[in-house]
């Protein structure tokens, strides 16, 4: 499974790819924001992004927005990494289609897990 991470933040980049890689067998690619993000989505074609709310420039709801208008990823899951977990929130964003949400700090060692379990229930629904 190819996983596309777009985080600003590097160390949340890294402890993700670590966990994902080394835990779950994944391949990571990693975007430091939004717009480049979207271009390597679409070059990368993963199964799953891995996409921060709260970036500068390009948040994550127009990232999620430019890469539902792209062909190639207008199918593609997101799950949206958040450290805010107000409740309003968290419904808000699965109302954008996003296949589920986790939120900041994750734990490394139930990443893998925690996206397989979102992207199975994704798959029920």
């Amino acid at each position: 499974m190819k996983v596309l991470i777009i985080d600003d933040e590097a160390d949340i980049r890294t402890i993700a790819r670590l966990s994902l890689s080394r835990l779950g067998g994944m391949d990571v690619v990693e975007a430091a924001g939004g717009a480049e993000g979207v271009r390597k989505a679409r070059d990368e074609k993963p199964d799953v992004i891995l996409l921060d709310v709260m970036m500068p420039a390009m948040d994550g709801t127009a990232t999620l927005e430019a890469l539902r208008s792209q062909a190639d990823t207008t199918e593609t899951p997101v799950i949206f990494l958040t450290a805010k977990i107000m409740g309003t929130e968290l419904d808000r964003l699965k109302r954008l289609g996003s296949a589920g949400v986790l939120t900041k700090p994750f734990d490394p060692r139930t990443l893998p897990a925690d996206v397989r379990a979102l992207l199975e229930a994704r798959l029920n629904h």
